[in-house]
């Protein structure tokens, strides 16, 4: 409950100050963690980033002071946070597929988002298997970018899909692949069915939008690291999860749903917190040959009172 209402505690922030600058800060003091974890939290759950709820939030509000004639669009625009009439009508032209002059014709079929609220949902009937690995410090080494919350929202820039998509086509995922000599995976203490190449998020903003993502590997005293970024992990103890079905060993690659789960379900009734600090993605494939991922978080125990 403490959870749901903080949730909503942040939204009811949110929906106070469409029409003001809205601090990422302030809404993460509010929810009681960082500005990262709230955007991932809310993404996992919602299906949505967050900077994509506010513009579809501020557009729809947009739309309903578009019907009052009397309210000139440079007003409505500056009101909304866009700092020209051609951005405010780019943007809304994208949501509701006509300018907001258009709008204001009799008739117009316009889009309207509502407001979200986080409620209590009867969930559990499906078990959620996890197990708790200690680690000690360690190294990876790989490719790494800096991407964006936004772009990612408005489907701007490269997307992570397609650098994964690249890395495959240009010979990159070999390379990498080739700097790993010798069982890698029992060098770092993972389990021996882990693949060669993960994927981790390192938590390190560069602003309050941005974070960085390295497609790489564990880095061991034989590994070829020149022209890699590479990336310290401090000790931990991880929380890992698996798309790997008990059933039948099949791979399920809806990584999407897992991790709803993992944020909406386990999070909330765990005794754990995620930390800020990294994550990874272990793509995997076990001696039967089946394919599937393993999802790592670092967390630590709650604070009680």
């Amino acid at each position: 409950m403490d959870w749901l209402q903080r949730m909503n505690h942040a939204i009811d922030y949110i929906e106070d100050n469409l029409e003001n600058n809205i601090d990422y800060e302030q809404i993460a003091r509010i929810a009681l963690c960082s500005v990262y974890q709230f955007q991932r939290m809310f993404s996992f759950v919602l299906e949505i980033p967050l900077s994509e709820y506010i513009r579809r939030r501020r557009l729809t509000l947009a739309a309903f002071d578009l019907q009052n004639k009397t309210n000139k669009v440079i007003d409505i625009a500056l009101k909304y946070g866009y700092e020209t009439p051609e951005s405010f009508s780019r943007a809304f032209q994208n949501m509701h597929g006509m300018t907001p002059t258009s709008a204001r014709n009799a008739g117009s079929q316009l889009k309207a988002y509502p407001r979200i609220s986080f409620q209590i949902i009867l969930k559990g009937v499906v078990g959620m298997n996890y197990r708790i690995e200690k680690r000690d410090a360690f190294q990876v080494f790989g490719v790494e970018d800096i991407y964006n919350f936004d772009d990612i929202a408005n489907q701007q820039g490269v997307s992570i899909p397609e650098v994964w998509q690249n890395i495959c086509k240009n010979g990159e995922f070999d390379r990498l692949r080739q700097s790993v000599t010798g069982d890698w995976w029992r060098e770092g203490n993972f389990s021996n069915e882990i693949g060669a190449v993960f994927a981790y998020d390192s938590y390190k903003f560069t602003s309050k939008t941005t974070f960085p993502y390295l497609i790489g590997c564990y880095k061991s005293e034989n590994s070829k690291v020149d022209g890699y970024t590479v990336v310290d992990v401090p000790a931990s103890t991880w929380a890992v999860f698996s798309t790997l079905d008990d059933g039948n060993g099949s791979g399920n690659y809806d990584l999407r749903s897992l991790k709803n789960r993992i944020f909406s379900e386990w999070l909330q009734t765990s005794k754990f917190n995620v930390l800020d600090g990294g994550n990874f993605e272990m793509y995997c494939t076990n001696e039967d040959g089946f394919e599937y991922c393993e999802l790592w978080y670092r967390i630590e125990e709650k604070q009680i009172g």
